[in-house]
Formats: C-alpha cells, sequence, structure tokens
C-alpha cells in the first residue's frame, strides 16, 4: 500500500529506538518478529514507515542526519541495531519555547539539552517543511509538560494538512477544542500519552481491573518510577508534571471499580537516578480487601528500557493514522487512541479497547 510518511517532532531517546526499530525489522518475517504486537497494520508493515522530516533543538542533532541524531547525547537507551543507514533527512531547527526546563542548566552536558545557537524556526518554516518532505503523519515526543511547544507543533500539524500522534502528556487529542479543529480541517489525531508495551501504567491498569474482576476492594495504591533518561531529569521541576500524573492517574481510575479517593491514590514519576540511564523501575504497591473484609497487598517491582518499551507501540498508533487519512476519517480516532494512549478522549478498559481497535484495524467498525 505504499509508505507512511512521518515527520518527528523531539529527537530524543523514543525516537531513537522508533527509527532503530524501523531499520530493525525491515529483515524480519512475521514469524519471527518479536516484540510487535502487529506485523501488517491495514496494508502497512514497519519498514513502509519512513522518516521524512525530524526537527529538534539540541545543538549536537540539528543538522546531522537523522540516523546519526538519534546516537547523539544526551540519548541514552539501549542500541538494539546499530548500523541504521542514512535516511538523507537532516534534524531541523525547531522552536524551543517551553520545551526545555531552566533547571537542566545545572546539569552537565552530556546529561541535558544544549540549545542550539541557529535562529529557531517559525510557524511558516515549519509548516513549510511538512509540506515539502509529503509528511503525512507528525509524532510528538518532545519533553512531558512542553505544553507551549507541543500547542505550536499542533497547529503547525493542522496548518500544514497533516496527521498527528500525540506521544507525550499534553491533551489535544483530549482537548475538546483541537479535536474540534483537527475534525473540521479532515485529519485524524490519535493521542494522549503512549502506553508502553508492557510498562508501569498498564501493568497497574490490568492489575487495578483484575481486582475490579475479582470483587478485591481496592483501597489505597502507588505507582514510583525512577530512571535516568532526560526525561526524568526534566521531570525534577515538578511544575511540568501537571499533566503527566494527571494522565497516569486517571488511565488507573478509569478501571478500578469505585473510584479511589485522591489521598490514596499516588501515580507518577518520582526521582532522577544517572546511571538508570533510560532503564526505568516501577514500584507498585496495592492495597485492597478479600471475602469477610480481609486485607490484602501486593507489591511489584517492575523493570524496562523505557523508550523501546513504547516503540513498538507508536509504530501501531502512526500506522492506525495512516489507515484512518486513507479512509477519509477526521478527528480523535478514538478505538486506537484508548488502546494506545493514557489519556484518550475516551477512557476503556483494555479488553474493549482491543476489541475495538481490532475492530478498528479490519474495517469492521
Amino acid at each position: 500500500m505504499g509508505t507512511v510518511k512521518i515527520a518527528i517532532t523531539g529527537v530524543g531517546n523514543c525516537a531513537s529506538s522508533l527509527v532503530q526499530g524501523l531499520r530493525y525489522y525491515a529483515d524480519k518475517s512475521p514469524e519471527d518478529a518479536v516484540g510487535l504486537m502487529h506485523w501488517d497494520l491495514g496494508g502497512y508493515r514497519p519498514q513502509d514507515v519512513q522518516v521524512v522530516a525530524a526537527f529538534d533543538v539540541d545543538l549536537r542533532k540539528v543538522g546531522k542526519d537523522v540516523s546519526e541524531a538519534i546516537f547523539e547525547k544526551p540519548n541514552c537507551t539501549a542500541v538494539f541495531c546499530s548500523q541504521v543507514p542514512k535516511t538523507g533527512v537532516r534534524v531541523r531547527m525547531g522552536r524551543v519555547l517551553d520545551g526545555v526546563s531552566e533547571h537542566m542548566t545545572d546539569y552537565p552536558d552530556d546529561r541535558r539539552f544544549i540549545p542550539s545557537d541557529q535562529q529557531e524556526a517559525t510557524a511558516e518554516e515549519v509548516v513549510s517543511a511538512l509540506r515539502e518532505s509529503g509528511a503525512e503523519v507528525m509524532v510528538n515526543y518532545l519533553p512531558v509538560g512542553s505544553e507551549q511547544a507541543t500547542r505550536f507543533y499542533a497547529e503547525c500539524a493542522l496548518e500544514a494538512g497533516v496527521a498527528l500522534v500525540n506521544c507525550i502528556p499534553v491533551f489535544v487529542a483530549s482537548d475538546p477544542d483541537f479535536a474540534a479543529r483537527f475534525e473540521a480541517r479532515g485529519l485524524p489525531v490519535i493521542g494522549d500519552d503512549i502506553k508502553a508495551q508492557l510498562g508501569a501504567t498498564i501493568t497497574h491498569r490490568m492489575l487495578t481491573d483484575l481486582f475490579r474482576r475479582r470483587g478485591v476492594a481496592l483501597e489505597r495504591t502507588y505507582q514510583l518510577n525512577t530512571g535516568g533518561n532526560t526525561d526524568f531529569l526534566n521531570m525534577l521541576n515538578r511544575s511540568r508534571l501537571e499533566s503527566k500524573k494527571e494522565s497516569k492517574t486517571e488511565a488507573v481510575q478509569s478501571v478500578a471499580a469505585t473510584r479511589i479517593a485522591d489521598e490514596n491514590i499516588h501515580v507518577g514519576p518520582s526521582d532522577y537516578v544517572p546511571w538508570q540511564n533510560d532503564n526505568k523501575v516501577c514500584f507498585l504497591r496495592m492495597e485492597g480487601k478479600l471475602f469477610g473484609d480481609v486485607p490484602m497487598n501486593i507489591e511489584l517491582r517492575l523493570s524496562v528500557e523505557d523508550s523501546p518499551n513504547s516503540a513498538g507501540v507508536s509504530i501501531d498508533a502512526i500506522r492506525c493514522a495512516k489507515v484512518a487519512l486513507d479512509r477519509g476519517l477526521a478527528g480523535p480516532i478514538h478505538a486506537p487512541a484508548s488502546y494506545f494512549m493514557k489519556h484518550p478522549p475516551a477512557q476503556k478498559n483494555d479488553d474493549e479497547a482491543y476489541q475495538s481497535t481490532e475492530a478498528f484495524i479490519r474495517g469492521d467498525d
């Protein structure tokens, strides 16, 4: 069915895992493509996804081929495909706005973004680059808390006629005004805040749903996460965490039998541990009552490489956006959003989200 042409905003660890994955699976067959939820999605395979534009603000990345930029500092994710061929696409200077937190200047150069001394791009320049590249889907990988910057790129996507997959917890697809504008423009939007393949939030959701199905009263729970990548460093600025905490908390609350009191649920990033790099460790505790009001609790420690853990989900979300474009759909694409995102416009439990997404892919919905 051809290619899926994408533009990436933010060439960080998640973009690195995505681009590595596109190459890694290019030589695979459906039988040995471990780690993908879908090999063929609506006629598109992973190798059909093609990066045609990319934007960043780090001087070590701007001007370099995407295949080189993904391995530059401060990226620190696992290298599982070191031989990524040249894409012929150079990373363009984007807009900083609130994309870089002020406290990042307090850390060594290899742990933080170093803003480029190139002149920042205007909206007109970004729109022109999107149109000239032929981009069909924009993938937003900006740092958590980039409210202004995300809205800037979303506006550019609307102007350029490009669909949007919003992988971060800034609310675009779940913002009624933005959702209506994408629909009026005839463009799909899938968001917000990508779920990992098997990460802290999806595990927390599944266990919460299990409590509900088995009649166990969930009374208190926490999810504490530590990591050493730039995202965790960025989130040391707690003022940038409001939407992230809301997104992760509501993802859990939405599948609970009854809503947990605010003082009895804590979900969110907890600390930055530099030597962990892109490894994310989740400490999960759930307390409840069984038959006869007898108390119980469960504790779990989950360790994952953070960025590859979401890349396969992103590939599926990207291809669903392209399928929606092919079918002339516009506005929030609810089925894949409910399955792939923590804060979709409409929450569903994961069984229902899975079934509706499979129906969407088949074209049955």
